[in-house]
């Protein structure tokens, strides 16, 4: 049975994607630790990330890199959060976030429900941020899946 990544990335479920290649995706999170964060996800489903492939991982890595350029130069916080937990979807995924505080990274504080034209506008600078460091390849121009 797909999880619910793969039933996002499939364009099954929808999801605000800010980078497509052919290894990975990266969308924003509907259960936001703060504006802007978002979700690394492998398109193969690897649920633990011990048991991924180390170039797989090597990939996410340099995806979240250049997704963290980017939440750094749109909202500007002192540090950029970068976290593997896996408890939440049985899909590895890794988590990359503005963070003002140790806080930002407690889970508990997740926000349980956003504001959609938010999300769009976190989305969209997002994209324009990726453009602008050069990965405009991999940006994608609309979100894939369900309206």
């Amino acid at each position: 049975m797909p999880t619910v990544f793969t039933k996002i990335i499939d364009g099954d479920l929808p999801g605000r994607f800010v980078w497509t290649d052919d290894v990975a995706v990266g969308f924003l999170s509907i259960n936001p630790l703060a504006p802007g964060h978002t979700l690394i996800v492998p398109r193969v489903e690897v649920d633990h990330w011990i048991d991924a492939e180390p170039s797989l991982l090597a990939h996410l890595t340099a995806v979240s890199h250049a997704v963290g350029d980017a939440v750094r130069a749109v909202f500007a916080p002192p540090r950029v959060g970068f976290v593997i937990a896996g408890f939440e979807v049985a899909h590895l995924h890794l988590h990359v976030f503005p963070a003002w505080d140790m806080a930002t990274f407690d889970f508990a504080n997740a926000a349980t429900s956003v504001d959609a034209a938010e999300q769009d506008g976190h989305r969209d600078a997002l994209r324009a941020a990726l453009r602008a460091a050069g990965h405009g390849a991999f940006v994608p121009a609309q979100d894939v899946g369900p309206a």
